[in-house]
């Protein structure tokens, strides 16, 4: 397998060993991915913040996970679990895409605990008035 730097210009890899329609239908972690997939692959060593989820403002849109480049998004039972922190690479779409107030997702320092950051969450900003 070659490493990411070793592959050309416009490389295709194929993420699936069989029928990517009916794969797709299939959880990540129950899916059968290639060896030259991201899933495959750890990507996680690229990042320096994380996203961090925080269930109580969490509506659910699904957003974040449509959006995310890595399919690093938990959903299980049509509720948004959380992060996959072994394939999150850190580029913060999914909190770029987040329309709640204050965000559901922010970024956060790779190394700080979840737990911590949860609790440095900002509260609800208000909004301001147009002037006319």
């Amino acid at each position: 397998m070659k490493d990411w730097t070793e592959l050309e210009i416009g490389s295709v890899l194929f993420p699936f060993e069989k029928d990517g329609v009916e794969t797709l239908r299939q959880h990540n972690n129950e899916r059968s991915y290639t060896k030259e997939s991201s899933y495959g692959t750890s990507v996680a060593h690229w990042r320096i913040d994380k996203p961090v989820h925080n269930s109580e403002i969490c509506i659910n849109c699904f957003n974040c996970w449509m959006y995310c480049p890595d399919a690093a998004i938990l959903v299980r039972d049509e509720k948004l679990k959380g992060v996959d922190y072994m394939h999150c690479k850190g580029c913060g779409v999914c909190v770029d895409v987040c329309p709640t107030n204050p965000k559901s997702l922010l970024m956060f320092n790779n190394h700080e605990i979840n737990e911590v950051a949860l609790s440095k969450w900002p509260a609800k900003e208000e909004k301001k008035k147009r002037e006319e």
